[in-house]
């Protein structure tokens, strides 16, 4: 006999893979993306104040990731409005630990101001001005795992979406990826949706989920998570949660 605590995790694993493999449910979530996208629906949530900019989803399992990986450091690139930077500090906050590096080509100053003047920004260091991928750039993330001896590492990729970017972002930054964490890319979904960007440099057959599969071809260290993404069901990172296992 199993206890109830046990029960109930091999129910949800149950559920949770049932209604993976439903095709109309899964359907009906990505057309609920793509009608959503058109109001910015993203947009429309916030963490402790500042704007996030993500789906409540992929919040939440941001969230199990962290708790269950507890990273000494969480890169991000991509900071857009401070909302994600201030709810990875926080969650290593309640872990006891952690820095949050935010990496951005062009952080605005009421942005950043926003930031610095967070209760969560003692868990915050902010690198602007440089694109994600210069090596002035990676050489201070460098610098800062061997001078604290990080652990655990996670990184986000939430920057420039095009392909030639993110993969070069992927091979840059999954160096630093430790065994058991994540290597997290969001917006793969644009592959997946019915949404013309003709003002973006990214679309169709460019973006963050054709780099991520070009990059497994040629990197044996990490595997999709396809749970997490049949747990959400909607996501803005379908194929996106890549789990670091050599």
């Amino acid at each position: 006999m199993f206890d109830d605590f046990t029960q109930f995790k091999m129910e949800r694993k149950q559920n949770i893979e049932q209604q993976g493999k439903d095709d109309a449910l899964k359907k009906k979530a990505n057309d609920f993306l793509s009608s959503s996208d058109k109001y910015k629906y993203s947009y429309n949530f916030r963490w402790m104040g500042l704007p996030i900019i993500q789906l409540p989803q992929d919040i939440i399992a941001m969230q199990e990731i962290i708790w269950d990986v507890k990273p000494d450091l969480i890169i991000e690139t991509g900071v857009a409005r401070g909302g994600s930077i201030v709810f990875y500090a926080s969650m290593l906050e309640l872990i006891g630990k952690g820095v949050v590096f935010g990496i951005d080509i062009d952080i605005r100053e009421h942005n950043r101001l926003a930031m610095e003047n967070h209760c969560m920004y003692k868990n915050v260091k902010l690198i602007g001005g440089h694109s994600s991928i210069k090596r002035e750039v990676i050489q201070q993330i460098e610098h800062y795992i061997d001078s604290n001896k990080c652990g655990r590492v996670l990184v986000v990729l939430d920057s420039l979406h095009t392909h030639e970017h993110v993969l070069n972002e992927l091979n840059i930054y999954s160096k630093f990826v430790t065994k058991g964490s994540y290597l997290v890319v969001f917006d793969t979904i644009i592959e997946d949706v019915e949404t013309e960007y003709n003002d973006r440099p990214w679309g169709k057959g460019n973006n963050p989920k054709t780099a991520i599969n070009e990059f497994l071809k040629h990197n044996d260290r990490f595997i999709v998570n396809e749970f997490i993404e049949d747990m959400l069901l909607i996501t803005m990172a379908p194929s996106g949660y890549l789990k670091c296992v050599k």
